[in-house]
């Protein structure tokens, strides 16, 4: 109960005015106390679940979020109760280099958003300052367009976070630096992986967001979601623009490396050339044999030698007539 209560914090606001509260008792976390205004309760932990079903049950909200609220390893939903909406999201944690997730839910009505967090660590800073300072017209509007904000505030993280380490790391595979060792194609598939994640994560949010524009709240549509479903779109454009531009960039790199071999080969292949027909002699004039032609010849050494020099202007030539080098 107290884990709970250290936990959860109220943000109560209307046009008017703003009040920051911290529960000293269960009962009192009541969503309909101020009609006119909008509440904002936010609670970190999923461990809470006896509490979580004596504030549903005190707040009169559906059960059915009872049993949503214990699994906590289901996709993105979006499921309309009677005048609340449920909302879960499975969220990226972008704090570290080995990106995590963690579950979000929001549960939402017409004066209220209840919005419930896994991990510590908060993407919605901004918003609360908004709300204190009274910036945009966030306190005029209703609990849709908190939500609206809480969501998009998820979207920028993910934007901000793939512009800082993503993008970063795509532009510095300069073609005349790297080579395809086997540590640069590892970082290359770690980064790949890092993509795909962020395009998963993306994919399943833009689902989110494309349930939410066909949901009502208390027979009112909020039509923000538009804009965030563009949002997103967006930040899946430019993933999978990055993911063809690191496919080109290997392409190009491989392509690099594998003309640099070939003339590698292309060199060693000439050498063969040349050097075989000299070395097949040397070996037929190394055998031991009494009657070899010019073996007991005064200038037969120089002969011979010279039928090398000849085989290999005649060798040069032909590889120059064809051009293979």
């Amino acid at each position: 109960m107290d884990s709970f209560l250290s936990e959860t914090f109220l943000i109560s606001y209307s046009a008017g005015e703003v009040e920051k509260t911290k529960y000293i008792n269960i009962e009192d976390v009541l969503f309909f106390e101020k009609p006119n205004g909008i509440q904002w309760v936010n609670t970190y932990g999923l461990n809470h679940q006896e509490e979580f079903q004596q504030v549903i049950r005190q707040n009169n909200l559906d059960d059915f979020i009872i049993k949503l609220l214990q699994d906590d390893s289901h996709a993105n939903k979006v499921i309309q109760l009677n005048n609340l909406l449920f909302v879960s999201l499975r969220v990226l944690k972008t704090e570290n280099k080995d990106l995590d997730d963690e579950m979000m839910y929001f549960i939402v009505g017409k004066n209220f958003v209840w919005s419930i967090q896994e991990k510590q660590g908060d993407h919605f800073g901004w918003i609360r300052q908004r709300i204190d300072q009274n910036t945009g017209i966030i306190r005029k509007k209703k609990a849709d367009y908190l939500l609206f904000l809480l969501i998009e505030s998820i979207i920028d993280n993910y934007q901000d976070k793939y512009v800082a380490s993503a993008e970063t790391k795509i532009d510095k595979m300069n073609t005349s630096n790297v080579s395809p060792t086997p540590e640069f194609t590892s970082e290359v598939e770690e980064l790949k992986q890092h993509l795909f994640q962020f395009k998963r994560a993306t994919i399943s949010l833009r689902d989110t967001i494309i349930k939410l524009e066909k949901v009502t709240i208390d027979g009112t549509k909020a039509p923000y979601f538009s804009e965030l479903k563009e949002q997103v779109n967006n930040l899946i454009s430019d993933i999978d623009f990055d993911l063809q531009e690191l496919e080109s960039k290997m392409n190009m790199i491989f392509s690099i490396q594998g003309h640099r071999l070939n003339e590698v080969m292309k060199t060693l292949t000439i050498f063969s050339v040349i050097f075989i027909p000299l070395t097949f002699i040397a070996g037929v004039y190394g055998m031991n044999f009494s009657n070899m032609p010019e073996l007991k010849s005064k200038y037969g050494y120089f002969i011979l030698l010279g039928v090398m020099v000849v085989i290999t202007l005649l060798s040069l030539w032909i590889i120059k007539r064809k051009k293979w080098f």
